[in-house]
């Protein structure tokens, strides 16, 4: 059974007449009557009484309602997928890091309000590895993410590097640490630590870097949240490693310190002239698939992200001018 044969027998039942449904569909009688002869051959059954109108049999009379949905279903698909590709879609699901939900991604929202008044933005802050399942998932149309090569090496994947940021070592304003202007890596691994939960790309990274020099992270506690973390802090014991967009208000807090890692290398016990390890960062990047990239709205979002959000973070005071030496 075809379309086509349906819409055939769905003009003959609403005309009584094979000729004027020949003319309704812009198709020979005889195309229509093959169209008819066709789907009785299908299903078994006779669905016209054929005479000097087209009355429809007991069958018929059965399949009509049955054959109008279809139809209907079909052109409301039609529309649908005509709505998509012209950009009409009710709403817009953006997964992104809790760190750049406050200051970085609220103007790039509004740019996409103006442009698209119509769609309804959706933001969920969510953990990297976390976001990319969502995404996969097709929870989410989009995912600005700290990079996991694990995660987005697929061919349906779009990933656009945004900018790398530091991560540096937040503590409270008296803590031991805070006398350094760098912070050794044997000195970080003396202090108990706040992470991210599982799920986080930050957990992953810091918990890297500490194998690879053969340390043991002491994880005392698990949070999600830049304003959890400087909570925690602030009582005076705990340290965290934290990247530059999540570190922003600590800045500002006269109880808190912000200290750079030092360049240390790995292998300095087995080789002295080993050079220093690359300064600790992460990457962050913004994420979708490439049939999603076709719908203008999910288009003209990601381009917003992808020239907006890098200005976004390096228009930014750096710590060098927020007297990061002096909190």
């Amino acid at each position: 059974m075809r379309l086509e044969q349906l819409r055939a027998f769905l003009a003959v039942a609403e005309t009584g007449s094979f000729q004027q449904a020949a003319q309704r569909c812009g198709v020979t009688q005889s195309a229509i009557s093959r169209q008819i002869q066709g789907l009785e051959t299908d299903l078994g059954v006779t669905l016209f009484h054929r005479a000097n109108h087209a009355k429809l049999t007991v069958a018929g009379d059965r399949l009509l309602p049955r054959a109008k949905k279809i139809c209907q279903e079909w052109q409301n698909a039609v529309q649908d997928l005509a709505d998509l590709i012209a950009g009409k879609q009710p709403e817009l699901c953006v997964a992104a890091i809790h760190s750049l939900c406050a200051y970085h991604l609220p103007p790039i929202l509004q740019r996409f309000c103006q442009s698209y008044p119509d769609v309804q933005l959706r933001v969920t802050a969510l953990g990297s590895d976390r976001a990319l399942k969502v995404l996969k998932d097709g929870l989410v149309d989009l995912a600005i993410v700290m990079n996991n090569r694990f995660l987005t090496t697929n061919a349906e994947m779009v990933v656009e590097v945004l900018y790398d940021e530091p991560i540096k070592v937040l503590v409270a304003v008296n803590h031991p640490l805070a006398q350094y202007e760098a912070v050794p890596w044997d000195e970080l691994a003396k202090y108990p630590q706040v992470v991210f939960k599982d799920g986080y790309g930050m957990q992953r990274i810091v918990q890297e870097q500490f194998e690879r020099r053969g340390a043991t992270l002491r994880a005392a506690l698990e949070l999600n949240t830049p304003d959890a973390f400087r909570g925690v802090v602030r009582q005076g014991e705990l340290i965290a490693l934290l990247p530059e967009t999540a570190l922003i208000e600590a800045y500002a807090d006269p109880t808190l310190a912000v200290r750079p890692v030092a360049a240390t290398s790995t292998n300095n016990h087995r080789n002295p002239d080993a050079l220093p390890d690359p300064p600790l960062t992460r990457q962050v990047v913004l994420v979708t698939t490439r049939d999603r990239l076709q719908i203008p709205p999910i288009q003209h979002f990601y381009k917003l992200v992808s020239e907006l959000l890098p200005l976004q973070v390096n228009c930014l005071p750096l710590s060098t001018t927020r007297g990061e030496s002096k909190l």
